[in-house]
């Protein structure tokens, strides 16, 4: 069976982080492109919470948000972790900076906190409601939208003071959004939802990836190229904005003995890309999403979150308090 998202108990988690992979070289089978080796280093976050999302505005300055109202800050890119008051005990799911001082962090029950010092101290922004809010999206440090359970979308234009909520249209757990820009943006969720918008989100128009698939993320590198993953391997890419979603689920491989659900995906480029997931599982694309690598377990325990500030640098956290550094070679 799939890993419900946020569903999970950690409890049922009982291998630590300790035995995460010291350092790992891994070179992944892409078709057709540069191969680079990519190192994968464990970081110390001193925390056993689940780590369910991350962000690096830069090499050296991360944030990341889990369970039990946890708020980790590094200024060193990782190397020492220190926790954030964040003033609540719920679930934080996500953790979005617009800039290197404005954030937000969403959560269980209706939570939002924003940030204007880069995250040295939060401060909570009451939203009209008690819907669990999974993801936060700012096109710029006034413009944003936060996305949650029952379809629910609400929105800013003032850098949070005031939100508006939209209409999805659905009833749909809503897990991602991602904006390119003020107008134009994609969410994602529940029973296969795909929910697009090239006018702020004044409305929202379905989009069809013909299978009812629980998707986790999505991400675009233009208007016409994006990608959404979901649970049991669900991989959609699109080059036309949309309009169709191509299914690309990922095998099993040689090594898995069930498909697994993919998490977050993110590209550093248009050509080179990165999903994390269940297991520990990490994939990598260095030539646009045409062919992916087998997956590599990097962790003991599920990576929720996803983050690279440069194409060379990334991070993931999930399970257990862990985070790991992944290091592309130049």
């Amino acid at each position: 069976m799939p890993v419900p998202f946020l569903i999970r108990p950690v409890s049922q988690c009982h291998v630590s982080w300790f035995f995460l992979f010291l350092v790992v070289l891994w070179v992944p089978h892409a078709v057709g492109s540069a191969e680079l080796a990519l190192s994968v280093t464990p970081q110390a976050s001193l925390t056993q919470a689940t780590l369910m999302s991350v962000q690096f505005q830069s090499v050296q300055n991360g944030w990341t948000v889990g369970t039990g109202g946890t708020i980790l800050r590094t200024t060193d890119a990782g190397r020492k972790w220190r926790r954030v008051t964040s003033g609540t005990s719920t679930l934080l799911t996500a953790v979005s900076f617009a800039d290197s001082s404005n954030g937000w962090v969403t959560g269980a029950g209706g939570f939002l906190s924003r940030t204007t010092n880069g995250g040295d101290s939060w401060s909570q922004q009451p939203l009209d409601t008690q819907q669990p809010l999974y993801a936060v999206s700012f096109s710029s440090p006034t413009v944003g939208w936060v996305v949650g359970g029952g379809g629910t979308i609400f929105h800013t234009t003032d850098g949070g003071q005031h939100w508006s909520e939209q209409v999805s249209g659905t009833t749909a757990a809503l897990y991602a959004a991602h904006f390119l820009n003020d107008q134009k943006g994609t969410i994602v969720g529940a029973l296969g939802t795909v929910l697009s918008t090239d006018n702020g989100g004044a409305t929202w128009t379905p989009q069809e990836t013909q299978r009812a698939v629980t998707l986790f993320d999505v991400v675009f590198t233009d208007p016409m190229n994006g990608w959404v993953v979901g649970n049991a391997g669900a991989l959609f890419q699109t080059t036309d904005g949309g309009a169709k979603w191509v299914d690309q689920t990922l095998p099993c491989g040689r090594t898995c003995t069930r498909l697994t659900d993919l998490l977050k995906v993110r590209f550093t480029s248009q050509q080179e890309g990165w999903i994390v997931g269940e297991r520990g599982m990490l994939y990598r694309t260095t030539d646009g999403g045409l062919t992916w690598s087998e997956g590599k377990s990097i962790a003991s325990a599920t990576l929720f979150g996803l983050s690279f500030p440069d194409g060379s640098h990334g991070w993931a956290s999930g399970e257990n308090g862990a985070i790991v550094h992944l290091q592309v070679g130049r």
